[in-house]
């Protein structure tokens, strides 16, 4: 399944483009994670975003980018990584993630990344070259941790 990604500001987003990010991110973070809290948090407005769509235009993979100092002191940030439900176990995630990690470069310089990944992702993201900096911590009721991505200095 080949995914066309684009990076653009939220000013940027048509609003098709920003519906179909919210509707992903209800799917997942919301209703198939079991988890009622405030999506929209003001944070989109700051943020660049990562769109990987079918050649159908269908949203499959998505994620928000942060320059350094907006998520985490010193750190450039990946957040809000997702992926529809209907395109899992197809290596999306990593092709996601590795895309962004790209973004993060060009659009930030070098430096490294800092994610609050859930736990059980753990082994996914270490996989990507993120190392766990410290314990776990509860985010709207889900355990995660902070970690960090050398290697783009």
């Amino acid at each position: 399944m080949g995914l066309s990604f684009k990076c653009v500001t939220f000013n940027q987003l048509t609003l098709k483009e920003l519906y179909a990010i919210l509707a992903l991110r209800a799917e997942v973070f919301v209703v198939e994670q079991n988890c009622p809290f405030q999506d929209p948090d003001g944070q989109d407005l700051v943020a660049w975003h990562c769109l990987g769509t079918s050649e159908s235009g269908q949203l499959l993979a998505y994620t928000r980018l942060f320059d350094k100092d907006v998520s985490f002191a010193g750190y450039a940030s990946i957040g809000r990584v997702v992926t529809s439900p209907s395109a899992r176990a197809t290596g999306m995630g990593k092709q996601l993630m590795q895309v962004s990690i790209d973004y993060c470069q060009q659009l930030f310089g070098p430096m490294p990344i800092k994610i609050g990944a859930q736990t059980y992702l753990l082994r996914f993201y270490e996989s990507l070259g993120f190392v766990s900096t410290g314990k776990t911590y509860l985010e709207d009721n889900i355990p995660h941790i902070k970690m960090v991505m050398e290697s783009c200095i």
